[in-house]
């Protein structure tokens, strides 16, 4: 009993070789897949995305692990899939326009506090979700960003709008006058007859 216990979690179902190449195959379809399917699956937007990438991991693992549940298959399939990602990673680092291929290009979706409504469609982005995205990242709505530019990555990165030299002028002549207002105020006190 305990010789087959030892040998399920041990002994390989199939060759090495297959055990590394299944992998390898599902970790490239990966890639191109969620490239083709482009930044919106990586930013998890709504729920509907984050079921497909939950899901997408369930559905390629029997693809990855074969007919083999042994634990030296485990470790194997895992070690494939770090090696291959270390390697793919460190080989597109020292080829950016390869990189940029990959990965893809970031995407303006505000621009000077306008919302490109074309570049949100072509991302499959709602003007809510956009809204919501800017929330997250402490905007009170989109009427105070600047700019915001959906990275390869799946984030959105937004820009605060600058007050304009006019509005940061009036400003700091208001605080101006109301600590000349204070001072005075101070000075008049301290001027002032005691009261009997």
């Amino acid at each position: 009993m305990h010789s087959k216990m030892w040998s399920d979690m041990f002994v390989l179902a199939i060759p090495v070789a297959e055990k590394i190449l299944r992998p390898v195959v599902v970790y490239l379809f990966l890639v191109v897949g969620l490239r083709l399917a482009g930044k919106r699956e990586l930013a998890q937007l709504n729920p509907f995305d984050l079921v497909v990438l939950l899901t997408l991991s369930n559905t390629v693992q029997n693809a990855i692990i074969g007919d083999d549940n042994s634990v030296t298959g485990g470790v194997i399939g895992a070690a494939t899939l770090l090696l291959v990602n270390y390697l793919v990673v460190r080989f597109l680092y020292r080829h950016e326009k390869l990189d940029r291929i990959v990965e893809g290009e970031s995407c303006t979706l505000i621009e000077n506090g306008k919302i490109m409504e074309r570049r949100l469609a072509q991302e499959v982005l709602s003007r809510q979700e956009l809204e919501a995205a800017a929330h997250k990242q402490g905007f009170g709505s989109l009427l105070e960003v600047e700019s915001a530019v959906l990275e390869p990555s799946g984030t959105i990165s937004f820009t605060a709008k600058k007050p304009a030299p006019d509005e940061t002028r009036h400003k700091e002549l208001l605080n101006r006058l109301d600590q000349l207002s204070n001072e005075l105020a101070q000075l008049k006190l301290r001027s002032a007859p005691p009261t009997p």
